[in-house]
């Protein structure tokens, strides 16, 4: 399953289809919901909290947020189904061969997979991209305040919280 790499292609393919990272998605109970049910990883962001496009990227990687993501694909796509089909271009642009993207928050799916190779190409050709880097090496970031979050939302990365921020440049 490819997991935590899901997230890197869904925000390399976020980060090339957003025209306004100032732009604004309002988070629902429908999508969050669901994922508070299944346990999966959430950024923290909730429903009818304006979020915007920045602080979703943020919230994709950090945490491995899945509200984030599946917001992400609702504002760009409309979906996750038509989220998928860009982030499946996406690999055939980067000349994956084993790999195949069902969803866009690495929940396991029976068409959802990829190779070590396919993974090593997909962080590859997000470290090109210079807002993909930025966040992937962000090992903290505060989103903006909202009415449902004051203070903002400090997200954490959950790779640089288990190895030394010395020797890691980026990751997932």
């Amino acid at each position: 399953n490819p997991a935590s790499i899901t997230k890197v292609m869904t925000l390399l393919v976020a980060v090339e289809n957003i025209r306004d990272l100032n732009e604004t998605y309002t988070m629902s109970y429908t999508f969050i919901n669901p994922l508070v049910a299944e346990g999966a990883t959430r950024a923290g962001f909730v429903s009818g909290e304006a979020v915007c496009m920045t602080d979703l990227l943020y919230g994709c990687i950090l945490p491995s947020g899945a509200d984030a993501t599946i917001a992400l694909a609702n504002h760009i796509a409309g979906g996750e189904d038509g989220f998928a089909e860009l982030m499946n271009n996406k690999a055939k642009e980067l000349g994956l061969k084993n790999t195949h993207f069902s969803n866009t928050s690495g929940l396991h799916a029976s068409n959802h997979y990829t190779s070590a190779l396919d993974m090593a190409r997909i962080m590859a050709a997000a470290m090109e991209n210079e807002v993909c880097r930025q966040v992937l090496s962000t090992p903290q970031y505060t989103t903006a305040k909202t009415p449902q979050n004051p203070n903002g939302l400090e997200l954490v990365s959950t790779l640089f919280k288990r190895l030394d921020q010395s020797v890691i440049l980026a990751g997932k």
